[in-house]
């Protein structure tokens, strides 16, 4: 597959038979909350460890389906601008996530954000595969040899499992490699649009099988794991290998109330992410409920970049 032909089978297919979300009904509106012009000087370093970076074609399939089916996206940038932006605002570095969901897209997509990163440093890129694909597992040993520095994995669009058996020769070749894995393995948000019902998919008992099982495994489970924050708490607790990061659950969008112990009780394990560019809010709305929580200076430091520098090894 080309990277001009990813356009055409890029966004998620749907389901013939609607599904209800549970804790999120979906979509949801657009806010038009005040932004920021740069993040306030006070703060410690900061790097977005959650932010995508797609081919043109990829990111205007992507945000059909999002205006369609979740939220309005605020922020339509491509790459380029997605980097000057956020750089420009005083992000000092960000975690580049991408996905497949069809065959063959996954080495393309590779391709393309190493080439990225190889001409900005502040880029730390993940590469991804197709649980399942025949030759999965070269397609990741293949990124990493090209610079990858880890793994993206979403079991609602790529409609696994985690605890499924073609995901262990993928879990296999991060632990050979040492790369962390960052897979959206939380329930929600659930959209009626997706091919699978993620509440079928996705359960913090099925990560906690895929912990036990691979132990040396750095897994991080975006979102804080929602809606089961309290089971993803526990799971904290007694894996030293799980991180959870806060992509949008921080920000007081969606109608879940996140228990202030998760981020408290192991604070070296929550990273900061924002999933920019694919916001309903301002790019810097998270930021601001992070920093108003009040965590104390060496909690906030980790959160912020700390926490990302120790997963993915960045000096």
């Amino acid at each position: 597959m080309r990277l001009d032909d990813l356009a055409a089978s890029s966004a998620p297919c749907c389901l013939t038979a609607p599904l209800q979300s549970r804790g999120v009904s979906l979509p949801m509106p657009g806010l038009d909350d005040a932004e920021g012009l740069r993040l306030p000087a006070f703060l410690p370093p900061v790097i977005d460890a959650h932010v995508h970076l797609f081919p043109d074609g990829v990111f205007e399939a992507l945000w059909r389906w999002f205006d369609t089916n979740a939220w309005p996206i605020r922020y339509k940038l491509k790459t380029p601008q997605v980097l000057e932006f956020l750089f420009s605002r005083g992000v000092e570095q960000v975690v580049a996530l991408h996905y497949s969901h069809k065959p063959g897209m996954a080495r393309v997509l590779n391709q393309y954000l190493a080439q990225l990163c190889s001409q900005e440093p502040r880029i730390i890129g993940l590469a991804t595969a197709l649980p399942g694909e025949p030759g999965a597992k070269q397609v990741l040993r293949d990124a990493f040899a090209l610079g990858l520095r880890g793994v993206k994995l979403h079991c609602h669009v790529q409609v696994f499992a985690p605890d499924a058996p073609e995901l262990h020769e993928l879990y296999e070749a991060c632990v050979e490699a040492d790369r962390p894995l960052v897979m959206h393995a939380g329930r929600e948000p659930a959209s009626p649009a997706y091919q699978a019902d993620p509440y079928a998919l996705c359960a913090v008992e099925r990560i906690e099988r895929v912990l036990t099982d691979h132990p040396k495994l750095k897994l991080c489970v975006p979102h804080l794991g929602a809606d089961e924050f309290e089971g993803y708490l526990r799971l904290l607790e007694r894996h030293e290998h799980l991180w959870l990061d806060t992509t949008m659950m921080g920000a007081d969008y969606f109608p879940l109330q996140v228990p202030r112990r998760l981020f408290e009780a192991r604070p070296e394990r929550i990273l900061y992410g924002s999933d920019f560019p694919n916001l309903p809010y301002a790019w810097d709305r998270e930021v601001k409920k992070l920093v108003g929580l009040k965590l104390g200076d060496q909690h906030e430091a980790a959160l912020l970049s700390g926490n990302a520098r120790a997963l993915f090894a960045v000096k």
